[in-house]
């Protein structure tokens, strides 16, 4: 039997794709738009998205689909009930980004912290040309060693980034939603942190689980670094924290809406204590070729009776 394959948005995935070791008819489209789904998987088998959203409306109309092969971690864009009801397996990908997002993070981490940023910027405008010493101190630098890192999710990215913290002389402590022996709750990790970094899914109970009441408890001059999913952090609060200056600044490489085509509240605000990255602390080249193997191991298993990463509800 030769099943049917739709790669729905192959252009969000940098790296080579081996062919799959059964009989298969394969199609991948660069991008695809809302309008566009149900036609371009209408006779497929199994769907590979990474973005491309699958809500049950849409899924109502894809009676042959049986796996959903998604090129990601974060399963949020697909309706989960609704596929379970119709006997779809969705599968994700585990386990690849446990160098480049760690990375990421303690690279924003530097440049918040270090002012990395307002200094390059600063003397590429001349500020040091017309400066009167051989220095300036317009941002305030702030060691690394000695500060606090508080971690929340504490999975296998959260223990990756708390090694390297060590390494570099900072105290750790970390906070989970699923219990964990040796944790802190989460209010020790707003109180206490100089750097806060999220690693949790976005679901219903931590969807802005960093608003207000979370930027009060906060320090002044902590930190706040976001590389998981963008609804994790009331972006409207933030905004208002940071022009405030009650929160030291701020590092996201996710958004709410991705791409944000209609603008976002932290796109408008022109401050040095705040770095946005366009959704790529997962995309070093060694950790997307991991992703693309680990993305064919799966559908070859699935396909074997053998299913690997089968996500749950």
């Amino acid at each position: 039997m030769t099943l049917k394959i739709a790669f729905l948005d192959r252009g969000s995935l940098d790296a080579s794709l081996r062919a799959f070791s059964f009989p298969h008819a394969y199609q991948e489209y660069e991008f695809t738009a809302a309008d566009q789904i149900v036609e371009r998987l209408r006779d497929a088998d199994i769907a590979i998205v990474n973005k491309v959203p699958l809500r049950s409306n849409t899924l109502r109309q894809l009676p042959r689909l049986k796996l959903i092969a998604v090129a990601a971690t974060g399963t949020d864009i697909i309706d989960k009930v609704a596929a379970t009801q119709q006997g779809i397996v969705i599968v994700n990908i585990r386990d690849y980004a446990f160098n480049t997002v760690p990375e990421h993070v303690i690279a924003l981490m530097f440049a918040l912290r270090r002012a990395v940023v307002p200094y390059a910027n600063s003397t590429q405008k001349g500020d040091w040309n017309r400066s009167r010493h051989f220095c300036y101190f317009d941002y305030p630098i702030r060691d690394i060693a000695g500060s606090t890192l508080g971690i929340v999710g504490y999975g296998r990215l959260g223990k990756s980034i708390a090694k390297r913290a060590e390494a570099l002389g900072m105290a750790v402590i970390a906070y989970d939603i699923f219990p964990q022996e040796g944790l802190v709750d989460f209010e020790t990790i707003l109180r206490e942190s100089d750097v806060i970094t999220l690693h949790v899914p976005l679901t219903e109970q931590t969807h802005h689980m960093i608003g207000r009441s979370a930027f009060a408890l906060m320090k002044p001059d902590a930190i706040l670094i976001n590389t998981a999913r963008g609804g994790l952090v009331d972006e409207v609060a933030l905004a208002e924290s940071l022009k405030a200056g009650t929160i030291g600044g701020a590092a996201f490489d996710v958004l709410s809406t991705e791409p944000p085509a209609n603008g976002n509240v932290l796109l408008d605000l022109d401050l040095p204590n705040l770095i946005v990255t366009p959704h790529v602390a997962w995309a070093s080249r060694q950790a997307m070729q991991i992703l693309a193997d680990q993305l064919v191991d799966n559908i070859e298993a699935y396909v074997n009776g053998t299913p690997q990463n089968v996500v749950s509800l």
